[in-house]
């Protein structure tokens, strides 16, 4: 009796006690956000007013920023953005990941390990002469702009990942797809790429989110209200000078939080599975 109730202090202390206390430190900035989304501005603002619950929900601050602010189009922005890019990126780190993965030939280690040190090359020390293509083709201030520079981290990112994943793979499938006839390419697209599923949708969740989340190209590269994506339109379009709009902010945080957190929630057995197995196996 006295060993199973130790085990089950153990237990408690060293693990559930460790994960609540993680569990609340990482998910109090979104509840913090989703209240305060929900306040009126007077309780907002109240210092007397209960910090950490709802007095009188309302729908004040969404109202206002749907009334006031193009958030509807900065919403399509990132979503054309980070699907686009996200595809662009999966194309053709699909291929090189494939080739490097699985060919042999002269210089391919030595170009895996330059396509990794690529997506190690910070993004702040590459903007300056991105911004020089940018403005040479014509695409400032566009959404297109980003669209053609996020493959630039995206793909060798993508690239390494499919590396790691496509080395999973047994062989043997695929060669004896190729001795009853297929492709070289036929037995990419009905063998591997089958099995694979889990750690294309890791990478392409993983390319999703990364071009939801830039700021930096996106601030650079774009000025115009209309053309900005959800990173760059809530803190540049949301607070002027010394005044901040905390209820509009947190609302438009929400907003822009709510469509990647659906897309790891639909996804989590792909990610969790990609992840994994890339990582142990590759």
């Amino acid at each position: 009796m006295r060993r199973k109730l130790f085990r089950t202090l153990r237990r408690i202390l060293g693990v559930y006690l460790p994960l609540a206390a993680f569990l609340v430190f990482a998910l109090f900035p979104f509840y913090w956000m989703a209240i305060s989304s929900f306040k009126s501005n007077p309780e907002l603002y109240n210092l007397r007013a209960n910090r950490l619950w709802i007095q009188h929900p309302t729908l004040e601050q969404f109202r206002e920023l749907f009334a006031k602010t193009e958030v509807l189009r900065w919403l399509f922005n990132s979503f054309f953005v980070s699907f686009l890019t996200a595809f662009i990126s999966m194309a053709f780190g699909v291929m090189a990941g494939y080739a490097l993965a699985r060919l042999k030939f002269p210089g391919a280690q030595a170009f895996g390990l330059a396509t990794f040190i690529t997506y190690l090359v910070p993004t702040t020390l590459i903007f300056i002469p991105l911004a020089r293509v940018v403005q040479s083709l014509g695409l400032a201030n566009s959404i297109w702009a980003l669209v053609v520079t996020y493959p630039t981290f995206l793909i060798p990112f993508c690239t390494w990942m499919l590396i790691a994943y496509f080395k999973s793979i047994p062989k043997d499938m695929e060669e004896c797809a190729m001795i009853d006839g297929c492709s070289r390419i036929g037995a990419m697209i009905r063998i591997v790429l089958p099995m694979a599923i889990p750690g294309v949708v890791f990478s392409a969740m993983f390319s999703f989110t990364l071009s939801w989340n830039e700021f930096v190209y996106a601030l650079t590269f774009i000025s115009s209200t209309a053309e900005k994506t959800m990173s760059v339109a809530v803190p540049t379009e949301l607070i002027r000078g010394d005044a901040y709009f905390w209820g509009e902010l947190m609302a438009a945080s929400l907003l822009g939080s709510v469509p990647v957190a659906l897309l790891y929630s639909f996804f989590m057995d792909y990610f969790v599975s990609g992840l994994t197995a890339g990582a142990l196996k590759g």
